[in-house]
């Protein structure tokens, strides 16, 4: 049983739209997995956001600029724990590089995902009475509306399998150090000179408080702040709060 609460905080946009896209396929991941109507809709809802940040993102020509800046870093270090890791930035690199048009542009061509896409930006506006084709396809056998789910979000595979290598790499990237947060506040200096991508914290969750993290790729912040209850709102502690911190470098 997983006894910490991590808290990621990015050190730059590129990473911020990697973090969010990787929450967004594991929800999606969850909810195709799931046999009911109110589970198709969820991963179909999960799946327009998705289809909306590769809309206003080069999605494509982002994970490739971030494979090929990891594997220039691992080749420069003598390590050969290293050398399985850059076949696989190699190898995601030529699956992406393959990839012709943009990626998510067929999911468009469905004239059922096209309306349900229509729709979706009115609050409620997929009932059974706006979209009659949607809700028979909601109703149809599991095999059916998986193998179109499927047909839908295939294609967004190899980003997703290349985000993960990539955030992986990061995370592990660096040896976690123990803190304290003295009075709920602590601040952290980057080195500026260093390509940080990343600032994780792990806070055990006994500790009644949730970890706020702001600031830049040079200074970063930490406040452990008291969860709000009802009008009172969230404030910070005054207590000294431990934590491991791991400001990933890679």
């Amino acid at each position: 049983m997983n006894t910490t609460i991590t808290y990621e905080f990015p050190l730059n946009e590129r990473i911020r739209v990697f973090i969010r896209l990787e929450q967004l396929f594991q929800q999606g991941a969850h909810f195709s997995a799931g046999a009911t109507a109110i589970d198709k809709r969820a991963a179909l809802s999960v799946l327009l956001d998705i289809i909306m940040i590769f809309k206003r993102n080069d999605l494509k020509s982002e994970v490739l600029k971030e494979l090929d800046r990891c594997a220039k870093i691992l080749n420069t270090q003598t390590n050969h724990q290293h050398t399985a890791a850059l076949l696989q930035l190699t190898q995601m690199s030529k699956k992406l590089y393959a990839i012709k048009g943009k990626i998510g542009a067929h999911v468009m061509q469905s004239d059922l995902f096209q309306s349900i896409a229509q729709r979706s930006t009115i609050p409620g506006g997929t009932c059974s009475f706006d979209l009659p084709e949607y809700h028979h396809w909601l109703e149809q056998d599991e095999a059916i509306r998986l193998q179109n789910l499927q047909q839908w979000s295939n294609p967004f595979d190899d980003i997703r399998l290349a985000i993960d290598l990539i955030l992986n790499l990061i995370r592990t990237s660096s040896l976690p150090s123990q803190e304290i947060a003295t009075a709920g506040f602590f601040q952290i200096t980057l080195d500026k000179n260093q390509s940080y991508q990343m600032v994780k914290l792990d806070v055990d969750k006994a500790i009644h408080c949730f970890a706020e993290i702001s600031g830049g790729k040079h200074r970063c912040s930490v406040r452990f702040m008291i969860p709000s209850i009802g009008d009172v709102r969230a404030t910070q502690s005054t207590d000294n709060m431990p934590f491991t911190l791991t400001c990933c470098l890679l």
